[in-house]
Parts: C-alpha cells; structure tokens; sequence
C-alpha cells in the first residue's frame, strides 16, 4: 500500500474490496521479483563456497584462542624439557654406578685369575674368574645403551627446538592481527559518540526484505481500532 492510497482510505474515498482484488492478482513482474529472491536465497545455501562467519562470541575470538595455544604450548614443551632433563640426570646417574661396577668387575677378574693361578683344583676360581668377565661385557653394553639413550634425549630436545619456532611465529601474527585491529579501530573511529548520533532508518524506499516493515493487514487492523473508537 502506497502514501497515496493510504490517505485516500483514511478519506474514505478508497475502495478496499478493489484493493484487495488488485493486491491478491501480483504482477508478472512481481512473481518474476519474488522468484529470484528466492533463487538467490536457495542459491546462497547451497553455494559450498559461501563462507558464513562465526558469531562473535566469546569462544570465537581468534587472537584469544591464538593466546590460548602459544601458552599452552609453551607450559606443556616446559614440561616436556623438565621431564626429559630428569630422564638424563638419572642415566648419568646410572652410568656412575655402572663406571663403579666396572672398576670392581675388573678387580675381582684380576682377583680370581691370580687365584686360578695358585690354585689350579679349585673350580670355584675358574667360573667365578669367567662370571667376572661376563660381569665386565655386560657392563659395558649397558654403558653403551644408557649412552645411546642419552644422544637420542638430546635429539628431542634440540627437534623440540622447532616447537618454539612455530610458537614465535604465532605470537607474530597475533601481534599483526592485534595492529591491523587497531588500525582499522582508528580508521573508522568517528567524532561523535554513538549514542549521540541519528538512528539509522529501518526502511528505506526501495527496501523489499525489510522485517520492519508494517504489513498491509497491520495497517488495515490499525484502521479499523481506530475507527471502532
């Protein structure tokens, strides 16, 4: 319903029944309008490629869950480097304790063979002499695997180094992210106060999509409450 029209019924010179015949009859241009409206609205549903941002909620802020993940990354890599520490200290431990039973292995080697060596009839010498011996061998590839444990630790650690690197990366564009933010904060930044300013209209002429908008029935119902006073 048009300004026109509307004075016209509020003069009582409008016929409604003729109004509401040439409502209910929509032009082919107006189904043609409606038609494509709706195209468009099924198009953009189903286009996989339309991108619908998330709301701006808390849980979707970007730079606060980059935040999130630089610091919970950095405690849990702490952690890893603590625990990867303590693992070294107890194989240089071991390998203290290994270095003692070796220089005892040795002495008790020297011990039996010179008592082998007086002793010829004892049997006990002999295989106490040959476990000495395999107490030596075993001693020292225990050595050698503590060892080899302990470069592939230093291994982790310096491939733990990379962890870091990304995690610089990261607080590098958090802190791009957070200067474009301020930017563009500034770049828009009016000066008046928005509470100061003019609302915005909620319908403009030309708008076909507008909830705002009252209904022809919404009119007509406003006509008739005021016409029953």
């Amino acid at each position: 319903m048009t300004q026109e029209e509307l004075d016209a019924l509020m003069a009582g010179d409008l016929d409604l029944e003729a109004l509401e015949a040439e409502e209910g009859s929509p032009s082919v241009e107006g189904e043609a309008e409606v038609t494509s409206a709706e195209d468009v609205t099924t198009a953009d549903e189903n286009d996989e490629d339309v991108i619908v941002p998330p709301p701006a909620t808390k849980e979707h802020r970007v730079v606060s869950q980059l935040d999130d993940v630089t610091r919970d990354s950095e405690e849990k890599a702490s952690e890893i480097f603590d625990a990867l520490d303590a693992v070294m200290n107890d194989i240089d431990g071991s390998l203290s304790a290994l270095e003692r039973m070796q220089a005892i292995a040795n002495d008790f080697e020297a011990l039996f063979t010179t008592l082998q060596a007086k002793f010829p009839n004892i049997r006990k010498f002999q295989t106490a002499g040959a476990e000495a011996q395999e107490l030596q061998k075993l001693a020292d590839e225990t050595v050698q695997t503590l060892q080899s444990a302990n470069d592939r630790i230093l291994g982790a650690m310096d491939t733990m180094q990379y962890q870091d690197i990304h995690r610089q990366k990261i607080e590098r564009v958090i802190n791009i992210m957070r200067a474009l933010s301020k930017y563009m904060s500034a770049l828009f930044e009016g000066n008046i106060e928005d509470d100061k300013r003019v609302k915005s209209a909620k319908h403009i002429e030309g708008d076909t999509h507008t909830e705002e908008v009252i209904s022809n029935d919404d009119i007509e119902a406003l006509i008739a409450q005021f016409g029953g006073k």
